[in-house]
């Protein structure tokens, strides 16, 4: 079985990540969509657990795909689940450079694990979850950002923050 794992802080997931995780969906046979810590993002907007949940909401359709948490270093994760592969979306050559560097550590922690870098949808380059959290606080329509089933709850959640 083909066994790939794709990370991040998905604060809150996009239309970006979720075009990842569709055309990752198609090339493994299970794809395990990881919400982690990063510790150079302070203060996130969700919970862990309520990021989980989002994800939940969108990624149903794709019966290949599960949704869980780690606080592990990368590689150890990804091994505890069989993984041979670790999916990295890249927008722009600026993301490149630091992807490169984590997965080349990665590679020296564990030979085993691969790095597969998927460049974005063209119309996804832009988009990140800081751009659409800053969308949110000023009340922009977030069609065409965020998947529609998560709108209501980052403009809720945006909300809750400004109170």
């Amino acid at each position: 079985m083909r066994i790939a794992v794709y990370p991040g802080s998905f604060d809150p997931i996009t239309l970006g990540h979720l075009n990842i995780i569709r055309r990752v969906s198609r090339i493994f046979d299970k794809v395990y969509v990881c919400v982690m810590v990063n510790s150079e993002k302070r203060s996130p907007l969700f919970t862990a657990e309520e990021r989980i949940e989002l994800i939940k909401k969108v990624v149903g359709r794709f019966g290949n795909v599960e949704v869980e948490f780690s606080d592990k270093l990368l590689v150890e994760y990804a091994k505890s689940k069989e993984a041979s592969v670790i999916v990295k979306g890249l927008r722009a050559v600026s993301d490149f450079e630091l992807e490169f560097q984590v997965a080349m550590a990665n590679k020296k922690l564990e030979p085993s694990i691969e790095t597969m870098f998927l460049m974005a949808g063209e119309k996804y380059t832009f988009l990140s979850s800081t751009i659409v959290r800053e969308m949110a606080k000023y009340g922009a329509d977030l069609n065409g950002f965020v998947p529609v089933e998560i709108i209501d709850d980052v403009i809720r959640k945006i909300n809750k923050t400004k109170t």
